[in-house]
């Protein structure tokens, strides 16, 4: 029986870590980037959420490219690319050719998260799957909150451009890492679909109930959670906003890590994200009947996050489970990138303009439908793998 490589494991969430500090280390700096670029206005949004977008259009592309040429060689390629990018930010550009550096800086970023799963999927041992894709699932919260910890007093003493060629050497070491530390002999052999013209590959991974499966599942859980990260503590009593905005995310990484893994082992991953659906729909309604209010709007707002970590491990963790081929794997997570940067970017102006019109209530018409519809959609799938079809 294959042996886990926890060590390689480890270096992979590291790199992991470096590929979501390109979203946070503009992310937690924003209001210290305006000065840097005065009157941009609306363009300087760019900065920030162009990564995502590249993440949108191009997602499953990126799964099928590593399908076609191997994981390590696109994981090293697009941490080195990462590196330079980032030193090339720190002059600070004009504007537009910030932007641009953006854009390259996003097929930076989708090419590290759909290469190292497929790796960390080849490296771990069937028993210890769940874990190691669980653990996988945390590299974006916790890298944000290192950001956030250390990244904004660097910014403060030193300037943005400290940062960025920090961020640049984090990147460059995880590849130097990598280099030796993964086998040359791991790789994807490239599948049907990955042979396929690029719309006929889109349509095959989006029509298989194993390869669509985790993503099909993950794009309920981004569109609610970084949209409650976001707006939850602001509908809450003053008194609990910071504590809320603070644990939050620390409690979905805790949860995922410490009931997630268990529970995955023992039932499966499909299972576990339908359980944190359904914990989560409960979850909602305990918070909508608090009115925002009190030790039950905290205890509900932390179940919220608690019971959607269950989902973001389980999500990962169903990219191995379903697909035991290298290229399926790819393009599954590649799927994972695509919905899940849609989940992102709609999630939050949506929930927004509900509680504009709705107030509170809002949480409960936005976030129920999504967690019913993730458990329907789970069990469709579920019955298509049955059915072979």
């Amino acid at each position: 029986m294959q042996e886990t490589r926890w060590g390689l494991i480890a270096a992979l969430w590291f790199a992991g870590l470096t590929a979501a500090m390109q979203f946070a280390k503009v992310g937690v700096i924003f209001d210290l980037l305006r000065p840097v670029w005065p009157g941009a206005g609306i363009w300087l949004g760019l900065v920030v959420s162009v990564v995502g977008f590249v993440g949108i259009v191009f997602g499953t592309t990126a799964g099928i490219a590593v399908a076609r040429i191997g994981p390590r060689r696109m994981l090293l390629t697009a941490l080195l690319a990462g590196a330079v990018l980032s030193l090339a930010e720190s002059l600070i550009p004009p504007l537009p050719a910030m932007i641009a550096l953006r854009v390259l800086e996003g097929m930076s970023h989708l090419a590290i998260v759909v290469a190292a799963p497929v790796l960390i999927a080849a490296t771990a041992g069937p028993k210890d799957q769940p874990a190691a894709m669980t653990i996988w699932s945390t590299f974006f919260g916790i890298a944000f909150a290192i950001t956030a910890f250390l990244g904004r007093p660097l910014v403060a003493a030193h300037g943005p451009q400290a940062l960025f060629v920090t961020h640049a050497a984090l990147m460059a070491l995880a590849a130097l890492l990598l280099w030796t530390l993964i086998p040359k002999e791991v790789a994807a052999r490239p599948n049907a679909i990955a042979r396929a013209g690029l719309i006929e590959a889109h349509r095959r991974i989006y029509a298989s109930p194993r390869i669509a499966a985790p993503a099909m599942g993950f794009v309920f859980y981004t569109l609610m959670f970084v949209a409650f990260l976001t707006l939850l503590p602001d509908l809450v009593a003053p008194e609990w906003r910071y504590l809320t905005a603070t644990v939050m995310p620390l409690i979905s990484i805790a949860i995922s890590l410490v009931f997630g893994v268990p529970l995955t082992r023992a039932k499966g991953a499909v299972l576990t994200v339908q359980v944190g659906l359904a914990a989560g729909a409960l979850a909602i309604v305990a918070f909508v009947l608090s009115g925002g209010q009190g030790v039950l709007a905290l205890v509900a707002v932390m179940a919220i996050s608690g019971s959607l970590g269950l989902v973001q491990g389980g999500s990962f963790a169903a990219i191995s489970e379903l697909n035991s081929d290298g290229s399926a794997r790819a393009e599954a997570a590649g799927a994972i990138a695509q919905l899940g940067n849609v989940g992102t970017t709609l999630g939050t102006p949506i929930l927004l303009k509900m509680t504009e019109i709705w107030g509170l209530p809002a949480v409960l018409w936005f976030g129920l439908p999504l967690c019913v519809g993730g458990i329907l959609t789970h069990a469709w799938l579920a019955r298509r793998r049955s059915l072979g079809v």
